[in-house]
């Protein structure tokens, strides 16, 4: 089959996104598929041109395998309208990448951002190709818990075009199961257009390997017990519970290292120099093959969430590098993703925003080597037994094709009756 992936963003730009979508493009590869991606020139969180793209509006390259056209997007990061004219300058230039690529049997659109919807579909219109609509994060839903865009004409006209898409849409996928059931039951997507394609992980990239003597040295982390959150640093995250923990636990032989971008970060690295907190480090985002050498330093990693209702149904994508890394998750959130941990045991489930709580699962897991290990063993066995990248894409493939057959037997079904 041949697909083309429509996405905002795309390695080497870094981030959950990134990562899914080019391990589902490695593995639909490995399977003989073939796999065009247009993308926007790389820019994400930084806010301007990744070097070697400068002045770029339009550039294809091949990248394992897969042909990736990149067009012109405004760089911008953070929130509000500079972020707004970021979508909308991606969603118009996508549409030369997407006519100039080869017609696809489908074209996969990762949202959010909700406007690709839009250019998937009048692409779709001409090359008469099905849309599958790929929803990681429940949009508008997500920035109105928030608090980043408030009810009102704005809102009510995002939610329009979500349910418009969702009916233009041949399938709509879900990156988890409170997501699924969300689209099914509460946004009135019919069942026989869902499909279910959770986030993974590549267990032969990441797995439990000594600690990393060039990072201990380089970090001052020799002999020390590291907490490690890697992601990125935005309003979802909460990351101020992390340096509320470095404060309660300053007197201990604990380093609390958080690596990423995002823009609360500036905020953080000034809290934390502003109550001289030196078991806090920072360290600028990484690139995928580095991830693996930082996880070695971890005692355990931390996952926060803030408190919404609508994080009950994520499952954020770090979780599962560190399960697979054999690093015990130390999980603030409520929902699904606690659930995981909790039920095999690989990690500490506290509540969201609870900083108290956080710095006493931080200090077990320090203090507890034999409740540390047993952790680690049982998330290396989970992260291989359910979360490898080559069984979940061979199960969604399974799943697609078998409803388009049965799609297909219905449409020839109303021919008839017709």
């Amino acid at each position: 089959m041949r697909f083309l992936i429509l996405t905002q963003y795309y390695p080497p730009e870094i981030g959950a996104p990134q990562v899914r979508l080019a391990a589902l493009a490695a593995e639909l590869v490995k399977l003989n598929h073939r796999v065009e991606i247009v993308t926007a020139i790389p820019h994400h969180l930084i806010g301007r041109m990744y070097p070697g793209y400068e002045r770029k509006i339009f550039t294809r390259e091949i990248s394992n395998g897969a042909t990736v056209t990149r067009t012109w997007a405004f760089a911008a990061s953070g929130t509000g309208f500079p972020r707004l004219l970021n979508y909308l300058s991606f969603s118009c230039s996508s549409l030369i990448g997407l006519f100039t690529s080869s017609r696809p049997d489908y074209i996969f659109v990762e949202s959010p951002p909700l406007f690709l919807g839009v250019s998937a579909w009048l692409y779709a219109r001409v090359k008469r190709a099905p849309i599958i609509f790929n929803v990681a994060d429940l949009w508008p839903d997500s920035v109105r818990e928030l608090g980043v865009l408030s009810p009102g004409w704005v809102y009510d006209m995002a939610e329009h075009l979500e349910r418009w898409i969702y009916r233009k849409s041949s399938f709509v996928n879900a990156a988890t199961n409170g997501i699924l059931n969300t689209l099914r039951d509460t946004k009135g997507v019919p069942a026989s257009k869902l499909l279910f394609l959770p986030n993974g992980v590549d267990t032969d990239l990441f797995f439990p390997r000594p600690p990393d003597k060039a990072f201990l040295q380089n970090l001052d982390l020799v002999g020390k017990k590291t907490i490690l959150y890697a992601g990125t640093f935005g309003a979802a995250q909460g990351l101020g519970i992390v340096i509320d923990c470095a404060a309660a636990l300053r007197e201990l032989n604990i380093v609390f290292l958080l690596v990423g971008e995002g823009h609360t970060k500036k905020a953080l690295i000034e809290l934390a120099r502003a109550r001289r907190l030196d078991n806090v480090r920072f360290m600028d985002a990484q690139p995928l093959q580095v991830m693996p050498r930082l996880f070695s330093l971890a005692t355990a990693s931390i996952v926060p969430l803030v408190k919404r209702d609508l994080f009950k149904s994520a499952r954020p994508s770090k979780i599962f590098a560190s399960l697979a890394s054999g690093v015990p998750v130390l999980y603030c959130g409520e929902g699904e993703a606690g659930e995981l941990i909790r039920s095999h045991e690989a990690g500490i489930v506290t509540p969201p925003e609870d900083a108290a709580a956080l710095s006493a699962s931080v200090r077990n897991i320090c203090e507890q080597p034999e409740m540390r290990d047993l952790m680690s063993r049982n998330a290396r066995e989970l992260a291989v037994r359910e979360f490898d990248w080559s069984a979940i894409v061979a199960n969604w493939l399974r799943s697609l094709v078998s409803q388009e057959q049965t799609a297909s037997v219905a449409r020839r079904s109303e021919c008839i009756t017709d």
